[in-house]
């Protein structure tokens, strides 16, 4: 069948066609420029009069790898047209800039942030967020510290010392500090300076130790790395934790330490309906004497995911003591942590105490994941479907194949107090 080629598009044709993208009400045209790459954005110039610098006045500005490419491999190449870009840009920009991003995969540390820096800080920015991903930390230039109108605050690869004038940003709602250097007393400062505070992630850091954290707004807490305390002033608000301690001799227990870190952990967290627990966080807060319930239970805790070794006594105390206050909870999720185990340890003797009265009245749903099948797991696995009478399911997923068949014999031969209760042995 023979092909039918399109006849050419008349000059009218096309000049209605531009006729259309000029006729577009302002507002369809600031949607449509928003919804663009910073580069694609500026090529509209070309459309018709009607749009020609009508970029200039987006007030979210996102430099990326997505708005930003280029072909060469030659670092000093990519960093010079990349300086020009958001130079050109930032140059032709009128009116507000409210949001400002710049990450992209061959960004450092350049001297050229200090100028756009001072730019920004002419603007009513509400969001700034800057991602370095290569080289060394860039030292963040101190007129940031000036921008009040901040809501959202995101920094990466960044060392982080404010002015001593710096009293704290009135507006912000959300920071985000990753692989960033600070000291103990800015750290401070900062957080509790920030009366507005809702949600706060801390991810590799260092400079500071001790994470003392004051916020009587916040909401959100995800925390990852190696620090030696953790203490919660006036957040009586906090709902959401996801906490991560990475160093495993960061926790031994320190001579003559009689204080229950778990019960200081929990002191000033009344309303916490969400708790993550990862890598070896459980070992910090076991350390100390373990009482047997906390004294402020918590009543709203829905969902809790703890990363334990089941082999460690002191964890599993902590666990049962955190689970035995918690009688709202629906969800629990237990990542086994892969260690060496002692050969001789046995939680039997302590579930079976606590089994007399000790029980989960609203645990609907248990994942268990990561185990090698060894005594302890099995116990503890046991000890939680006969303390759980509205249990429904519970998914179950081993480290490695061995022995699989023989571990899912002996799971369905436990008891369960639920007549539910459906065991779900996974194939990892």
């Amino acid at each position: 069948m023979k092909k039918h080629r399109e006849p050419p598009k008349s000059h009218f044709q096309s000049q209605t066609e531009l006729d259309k993208f000029s006729n577009l009400p302002g507002h369809v045209i600031d949607q449509i420029l928003s919804q663009l790459p910073i580069r694609d954005a500026v090529r509209t110039s070309l459309l018709s009069t009607k749009w020609r610098y009508r970029w200039s006045t987006l007030s979210n500005l996102v430099f990326d790898n997505q708005c930003l490419s280029f072909n060469s491999q030659d670092q000093s190449v990519i960093k010079n047209k990349l300086v020009n870009v958001i130079d050109h840009v930032l140059l032709l920009h009128t009116g507000p800039i409210y949001k400002f991003k710049l990450s992209h995969r061959d960004l450092t540390g350049i001297t050229d942030i200090d100028k756009w820096i001072l730019h920004l800080s002419r603007s009513p920015i509400r969001e700034f967020v800057l991602e370095i991903w290569k080289g060394q930390r860039y030292n963040l230039h101190s007129r940031l510290f000036s921008c009040q109108h901040l809501i959202h605050l995101e920094l990466f690869n960044c060392l982080v010392n404010p002015p001593p004038t710096f009293q704290g940003f009135k507006n912000l709602k959300s920071l985000d500090l990753q692989h960033v250097t600070m000291t103990q007393e800015n750290f401070e400062t900062l957080i509790s300076n920030c009366s507005l505070l809702e949600r706060l992630t801390l991810m590799n850091f260092n400079g500071f130790t001790h994470l003392n954290i004051n916020a009587p707004r916040l909401l959100f807490f995800d925390v990852g790395g190696y620090f030696d305390d953790i203490t919660f002033t006036n957040t009586s608000s906090l709902a959401l934790i996801s906490i991560g301690l990475y160093a495993n001799e960061k926790v031994e227990k320190r001579p003559n330490q009689n204080a229950s870190n778990l019960v200081k952990f929990f002191s000033h967290l009344t309303h916490i309906r969400r708790l993550e627990i990862q890598s070896y966080f459980l070992k910090f807060l076991a350390s100390g004497d373990v009482p047997g319930r906390l004294d402020h239970p918590c009543a709203d805790l829905g969902y809790l995911s703890i990363r334990i070794n089941l082999g460690d006594f002191a964890e599993i105390s902590a666990a049962l003591c955190l689970l035995r206050s918690s009688l709202s909870l629906q969800e629990l999720e237990i990542l086994a942590r892969p260690e060496e185990h002692s050969p001789g340890v046995s939680c039997l003797d302590l579930c079976e105490s606590e089994q007399q009265f000790c029980s989960f009245p609203q645990l609907r749903l248990v994942k268990i994941f990561d185990i090698s099948g060894i005594k302890p797991e099995l116990e503890f696995i046991s000890f939680i479907l006969l303390a759980s009478p509205a249990l429904e399911k519970m998914v179950i997923k081993p480290a490695l194949v061995n022995e699989g068949m023989k571990m899912m014999k002996d799971l369905l031969l436990l008891r369960r107090a639920s007549v539910r209760a459906e065991v779900i042995y996974v194939d990892p």
